[in-house]
């Protein structure tokens, strides 16, 4: 089978990686072209100079770019990618943007005989190079069982959530979550450090009851130790906010915690930690110090 990638990002890079990797003949595009080149010599596959000459010939096309406007320079115009899809073809965009733009780029794939999913991913940098991603899903059922064997390159959970925008409504959730998450353990961890408790003998304990999640296990020790380079960072999770924000204003839903953790980001972003990892909420108490 011929696929495309077009994005090769912190999570596209290794995604694309992952499907060639796994026997698809897979070509890809990137706005930098050295990074094309860097991803052929490590993988093999082919490099386009195009969104549209990448997607040509190709059964399934995947896309992974920063955001909406990034998504719309890639997809739309002469030499994007629908335009070099052919009929039958299949667009996948794991992007995180706005419902909206998702059932947008649908119906233009939908006029000219081809398909789309929108299909935002979870699990972070580690999960793209681990093929390890969970994957929401929004589209017709027979698109998303042609898909899901080939995206099981790089997943180990994908799920259909329902029509087109609906995995894009999931990952607004999934980000919702993760916000409460971290600012409860910036706030445990940070009164664990007042109370002199051994962090590794704490983890230890508590991540076997309630109070575990993937995020305690695998962000602790860095949070202690004041590393946040290990992950999302608060730009793009402030993104990512920013649309679920934008859909609550539409559906009614109250985000009270999670503007107020937003608001926690922007303090962070004041103080130059645009790039670190979502972990880094906990810095906020270590200021304080």
């Amino acid at each position: 089978m011929k696929v495309a990638f077009i994005g090769l990002g912190v999570m596209g890079y290794p995604m694309a990686g992952h499907l060639q990797k796994a026997g698809f003949d897979t070509c890809v595009y990137n706005r930098t072209s050295e990074k094309a080149k860097q991803w052929q010599a490590e993988f093999g596959g082919n490099i386009a100079d195009t969104p549209a000459a990448a997607a040509s010939d190709c059964e399934i096309v995947f896309c992974c770019v920063g955001n909406d406007n990034d998504l719309r320079q890639v997809s739309l115009g002469e030499q994007g990618i629908l335009a070099g899809m052919p009929k039958g073809c299949i667009f996948v965009d794991h992007t995180t943007v706005s419902a909206n733009l998702a059932k947008e780029l649908a119906e233009i794939a939908h006029s000219n005989e081809q398909h789309f999913l929108d299909a935002p991913v979870s699990g972070g940098q580690a999960g793209a190079e681990n093929g390890l991603l969970t994957i929401m899903v929004g589209g017709d059922e027979a698109v998303f069982n042609k898909v899901k064997p080939v995206m099981d390159a790089y997943a180990r959970f994908s799920q259909l959530m329902g029509d087109v925008g609906s995995g894009q409504l999931a990952k607004m959730v999934n980000q919702i979550c993760i916000a409460g998450v971290v600012q409860g353990l910036a706030e445990g961890f940070a009164f664990a450090e007042k109370a002199g408790l051994d962090p590794k003998a704490l983890v230890e304990t508590i991540s076997k009851g309630a109070a575990g999640s993937w995020q305690m296990e695998n962000r602790y020790k860095t949070m202690f130790d004041g590393e946040y380079d290990f992950g999302f960072a608060v730009d793009w999770m402030r993104k990512d906010l920013a649309i679920a924000f934008e859909e609550s204003d539409k559906n009614g839903a109250e985000l009270p915690m999670t503007k107020m953790v937003d608001g926690f980001y922007q303090e962070i972003q004041n103080d130059g930690g645009n790039r670190w990892d979502t972990s880094s909420l906990i810095s906020r108490f270590k200021k304080k110090d």
